[in-house]
């Protein structure tokens, strides 16, 4: 097990959405935190939520993923708060609305910089530390398109295909060298928050009223609330699990895409299309 009681934690992307109630939910279990975002005013709320059980240290960092030497300031100012912290999330991500005819290299860019690097940075950044550790836990946030790659997700899955991949590639090195350190990869399935809200649009889209039906669509279809991700994620942390899947759609997927490889979105996507609907039934 990882404990978390009397752990400190740095996460990104800690002023919303599953980071801010992954924050909450550490915090509930004892753990010190450091939290990193681009949201001053958000980190500052979270932390003044957190600060007001008064269970444990917080502090706030301003860090954009998507600069390495940001990155690099926020791990020292971490461990500098907390000589003995040992778990780390890379979190933070973004969304971008378009297929790949409709996106420009520079947005494709944009999006890799974030949901990709910014979690190998952020494992570089971090693991010398948590290499001298009795016990350490890297968590990278994927998702359920890191598992399936949906038409119009061309620049997402990418992406989380490639934390995925770096983090199993990852926790097998870290495993052959008996590392201290452990590393779990999440793949949340339809998570209520902001980011279909928050994302860009393809250069190529010149409709502004595709960005209502993404924000739509996805509304009807997030069925797991950010608290309930976080439970799991922490759940999943204690019991060192190298995979952990949120929500009965992540779960659904995952065995689908393994028994139909090649053609698993024939079946897919009429099931996404219905779970998207405007009134269709939420738990369902």
């Amino acid at each position: 097990m990882t404990a978390i009681q009397g752990a400190a934690a740095a996460i990104t992307g800690a002023a919303s959405g599953i980071g801010r109630a992954l924050a909450q939910e550490l915090a509930a279990r004892g753990c010190h935190l450091a939290l990193g975002d681009r949201d001053e005013a958000g980190l500052q709320a979270v932390a003044a939520e957190i600060g007001k059980a008064k269970r444990c240290k917080v502090t706030t960092h301003l860090v954009d993923v998507s600069q390495p030497a940001q990155i690099q300031d926020f791990a020292a100012a971490a461990i500098a708060a907390y000589p003995n912290l040992n778990i780390v999330v890379n979190n933070a991500g973004v969304a971008l609305i378009g297929s790949f005819d409709e996106i420009d290299q520079a947005q494709m860019d944009w999006l890799m910089n974030i949901n990709f690097w910014g979690v190998v940075h952020g494992t570089r950044a971090f693991l010398p530390h948590l290499a001298k550790q009795r016990e350490a836990h890297i968590v990278n946030l994927s998702s359920v398109f890191g598992i399936i790659a949906p038409p119009g997700q061309t620049a997402y899955a990418a992406a989380k295909f490639a934390v995925r991949g770096f983090s199993e590639s990852l926790r097998h090195e870290l495993r052959a060298a008996n590392s201290p350190v452990r590393l779990s990869v999440v793949h949340p399935g339809g998570i209520a928050t902001n980011i279909v809200r928050n994302s860009g649009l393809g250069g190529g889209i010149t409709d502004n009223a595709r960005r209502a039906e993404s924000i739509e669509r996805f509304d009807n279809a997030a069925r797991t609330t950010p608290a309930a991700a976080a439970i799991r994620i922490a759940e999943g942390i204690e019991r060192n699990e190298p995979r952990i899947l949120i929500g009965f759609d992540a779960k659904f997927v995952d065995v689908v895409q393994r028994l139909l490889p090649g053609i698993y979105w024939k079946a897919l996507g009429a099931i996404f299309h219905k779970r998207a609907r405007p009134g269709a039934k939420k738990g369902v």
